[in-house]
């Protein structure tokens, strides 16, 4: 299992794919499958950990060029090919060219958006090798290549806990940049008359953004900034918050805030973007909007009709982390037969 190098495996704070590589792991270990976890050192796993940087790369303050250790880590991977049946990478594309140089059956879960030029140019090199898609709305740029399956990612069920009584405030949990319209966040808040406290980190690229646009914005008496939170706090706000914003403005490869928020029995209002329209039953799990008008409306007149067990309850059906190992076991097998390698571990 590869997992990217820029959080720990699960993350301390933000992250999305290390925290489902995390699951997914956990989960194989669980089922009785010998698992070896190439990640940064401060990772915490049950599978044999090989540790290819001391600590996670966004966090360490002497990490310069992020891209080199990856490369460590896939030359690692060559070198020791022969130890496993299969191999799952989930660094993206960068892990393509490393595969065509395996001698063994290697599986790739794309997580990003693919509705890049020069993503799809290259792409173009590697549509014979088999990918997983994370929803159906993220693979539609790449039609020509070799989808193996679409797998929805998913959680513990133990991970957070329902909350049938929320307080009145609304929150935004993730990234602050551009595409992901904190902004839009507040203004839907303001609009509504409701609080919103906002979990989110701010990468350097977005720091410029963060002080122009969105700290201004921050000074409402409605609007309070909370930074990156753990899964422990990440637990007690989600659970207690009326509502969750996902008011991205791009195209959503999953979204794993919204099955988060589903955990805890807290709808969510997302705007159609994506995968947004896969993961939230419109009316049951949320209200999906276009405009952030649609969104105060729905806030003032339907917000209270939404059944929270309902939530938790599509969450457990849908989105649990044995679902998503289960769906992935299946993946590699089929690759498996396909080559002739033999099914005794993943």
């Amino acid at each position: 299992m590869l997992s990217p190098l820029y959080e720990s495996v699960p993350p301390k704070l933000y992250g999305g794919t290390e925290r489902v590589v995390s699951y997914i792991t956990e989960e194989l270990v669980k089922a009785g499958h010998e698992v070896t976890l190439f990640a940064s050192g401060d990772s915490e796993t049950s599978a044999r950990l090989v540790p290819v940087c001391e600590r996670a790369l966004r966090l360490d303050p002497e990490c310069r060029d992020p891209l080199a250790s990856h490369f460590l880590m896939l030359e690692d991977v060559l070198r020791r090919q022969t130890d496993f049946d299969i191999i799952h990478s989930n660094v993206d594309y960068v892990g393509l060219s490393f595969a065509k140089r395996s001698a063994v059956p290697v599986v790739a879960t794309l997580h990003g958006r693919l509705d890049i030029r020069e993503v799809i140019t290259l792409m173009k090199r590697y549509q014979e090798f088999p990918l997983i898609s994370i929803s159906n709305a993220q693979r539609r740029p790449m039609l020509f290549v070799n989808w193996l399956a679409t797998i929805y990612h998913g959680l513990p069920p133990d991970l957070y806990s329902f909350n049938p009584n929320p307080g009145d405030y609304l929150v935004y949990i993730g990234r602050i940049s551009p595409e992901k319209r904190v902004d839009s966040a507040i203004d839907i808040a303001v609009k509504s008359g409701m609080p919103l406290k906002i979990a989110a980190k701010v990468d350097k690229v977005d720091i410029e953004y963060f002080e122009q646009v969105i700290r201004p914005m921050l000074k409402h008496q409605l609007v309070e900034f909370l930074g990156e939170v753990g899964d422990r706090d990440k637990n007690a706000l989600l659970g207690q918050a009326l509502a969750s914003l996902h008011p991205v403005d791009w195209p959503e490869p999953f979204g794993l805030s919204m099955i988060e928020s589903m955990a805890c029995g807290t709808p969510v209002l997302a705007r159609r973007r994506g995968s947004v329209p896969e993961v939230i039953d419109h009316g049951i799990t949320g209200f999906i909007f276009e405009k952030n008008e649609e969104a105060v409306v729905y806030l003032k007149n339907n917000m209270f009709s939404f059944s929270r067990r309902m939530c938790r309850e599509q969450f457990a059906r849908r989105f649990n982390s044995a679902r998503m190992a289960g769906d992935y076991l299946k993946a590699y097998e089929k690759v498996l037969e396909k080559k002739g390698g033999i099914k005794r571990s993943a």
